[in-house]
């Protein structure tokens, strides 16, 4: 009998030293943890100094604003302000906040933190790109460029702890919508200034042990170029609807992606190699997802150097492009090729017909501007971040320019931190870039390329483009709103600061076991409707 015994001991031993390994993936479904890949490594956790939209796929587990998401179409519904009322003329909007919605520290949320976190995002000295989104606001614009330093003239009331009054310089058919950008973000002032000033940016207070947040999760662990862990927060005002108890951010680029989601280690990537799309198309089609998403990338050009100060040399660089070539031969995921800077029938907008392949043209405009043949003009340098995708992209367009024009061009790729240092200071010539739609609306996108924008980074400036956009903004009709508009971004392309390339898609793959992920237009997906499941 005890010879029988050890010898059923021996076999359980052997056959559990012979089962497969429980990889990531299995201990994830087993535990709920989602892993997914964020590609970039985040530059800050400071919802405030957020620029990529790989810093809103970990800030939006983090941190809630007045209103949230719809997981299906991304309408907006109620958040911390479990309701609002809206005045006949649009301009007055006052927010209701929950009585139960609380710091992850355990401090009440109040009317008073969205002031004080308002006016912190405008500080001139926090110099917060994204600042001019929060203009408007009523008054917003003039503290921000200090022609005004009082601000309670800024249209941000806190009625009472719960009752929170905004009031808009115009009406604003997208406001709702734009709130859930991380400019309008709460921020723990306290916590904030326990680390240093609150308009510091250096200020480290958004780390592990030191930041507080709002949201459905909190942060846990942040290791540089490892992981971000956050987990479950026990205090949100809905964390029974949350089923997750922890996700895992991954900063990996996306060939590691790619070779950790066929090892068992996430259940998302970020994004998906080009050459491996038709395998995953053939092979694992359930895994593969192809999704809509309002997106262009495009190459910034810095007018301060002399070589690109020339608009004809700008347009010539632009019209030399092959864009069907870059999306049928290199990408395959159905990328659009980008005449304009803003995708096609965005909440019904047409955008001007823009740039198509016009060899031709492009030699006579470069050799208009004095450069026949790219003679005479100094050899351009082309700054990606790295990606093998990036640089297939970056060498198929140095080999169009020299092929086409004549010109030569450098290929300087850095990591991204890097890449986004020298976009800030503006050292740089030509920078590969992408802009990701904040909300369902051409106004996101043509945004961005006025004199005051702080992600505009190319030193162009056009007063009558500032002066359509500004209509634009202040106008509620929608038909005249996307005339002028329209009229913006036809001066916009006449000048060419940038080089639009193509439209995106959201091209990545998944693991069976993850629902509640939808596509959505904006690539959001509130985590507190996700979960994993056989």
């Amino acid at each position: 009998m005890r010879l029988l015994c050890l010898l059923s001991a021996c076999a359980v031993l052997l056959l559990s030293a012979c089962s497969p390994r429980e990889t990531p993936v299995q201990r994830g479904l087993r535990e709920q943890t989602l892993i997914r890949g964020i590609g970039h490594e985040l530059a800050s956790l400071d919802p405030h100094l957020a620029t990529q939209a790989s810093d809103y796929n970990v800030l939006s587990a983090l941190f809630e604003g007045l209103v949230a998401e719809d997981p299906q179409d991304l309408h907006p519904v109620p958040g911390v302000a479990e309701s609002w009322d809206v005045s006949a003329d649009g301009l007055i909007y006052t927010f209701h906040l929950r009585a139960d919605a609380r710091w992850s520290n355990g401090d009440p949320l109040t009317s008073d933190d969205f002031v004080a976190s308002f006016r912190r995002a405008l500080s001139p000295q926090l110099a917060a790109e994204n600042a001019p989104m929060l203009y408007l606001l009523r008054g917003a614009e003039d503290f921000h460029k200090g022609r005004d330093t009082d601000f309670s003239h800024v249209g941000a009331t806190a009625l009472d702890a719960r009752t929170l009054r905004l009031t808009l310089a115009h009406p604003a058919p997208y406001f709702l919508a734009q709130l859930n950008h991380t400019i309008w973000f709460p921020v723990h002032l306290p916590t904030i200034q326990r680390h240093g000033s609150a308009t510091d940016r250096a200020n480290p207070w958004a780390r592990p042990g030191k930041i507080v947040s709002n949201g459905a999760f909190a942060l846990l662990e942040w290791k540089l170029g490892q992981r971000i862990v956050a987990t479950k927060s026990p205090i949100y005002w809905d964390a029974a609807r949350v089923r997750l108890h922890a996700i895992h951010f991954l900063p990996l680029d996306v060939d590691t992606e790619e070779r950790a989601f066929r090892a068992g280690q996430m259940h998302i990537t970020e994004a998906l190699p080009p050459a491996k799309v038709e395998t995953y198309r053939n092979e694992t089609p359930s895994r593969l997802r192809v999704d809509p998403l309002l997106g262009t990338y495009f190459y910034r050009l810095n007018l301060s150097n002399p070589a690109l100060h020339d608009a004809r040399v700008r347009l010539a660089l632009a019209l030399a492009l092959d864009r069907s070539a870059i999306v049928e031969k290199i990408l395959h995921g159905g990328q659009l090729p980008a005449p304009a800077f803003t995708p096609p029938g965005v909440a019904g907008y047409t955008p001007p017909s823009g740039f198509t392949h016009q060899p031709d043209e492009a030699r006579r405009l470069l050799a208009e501007a004095g450069f026949p043949g790219g003679t005479g003009l100094p050899k351009l340098e082309l700054l990606f971040n790295s990606s093998e995708t990036h640089r297939t992209i970056a060498e198929a367009v140095q080999e169009m320019w020299r092929r086409e024009l004549g010109v030569e061009v450098q290929l300087t790729n850095m990591d991204n931190t890097s890449v986004l240092a020298a976009r800030r200071t503006g050292s740089f010539q030509i920078l590969r870039s992408v802009w990701t739609s904040d909300y369902v609306d051409p106004q996101s996108f043509l945004g961005i390329w006025t004199s005051d924008s702080g992600n505009n980074y190319t030193g162009w400036s056009d007063d009558a483009y500032d002066d359509l956009i500004r209509q634009a903004g202040a106008t509620a009709d929608n038909a005249r709103r996307f005339t002028l508009l329209a009229q913006a971004e036809a001066r916009l392309l006449a000048a060419a600061p940038m080089i639009p390339v193509y439209h995106y898609t959201h091209v990545f793959a998944i693991h069976p076991s993850v629902r509640g992920w939808s596509p959505t237009l904006l690539d959001h997906h509130p985590y507190k409707h996700v979960w994993l499941e056989n």
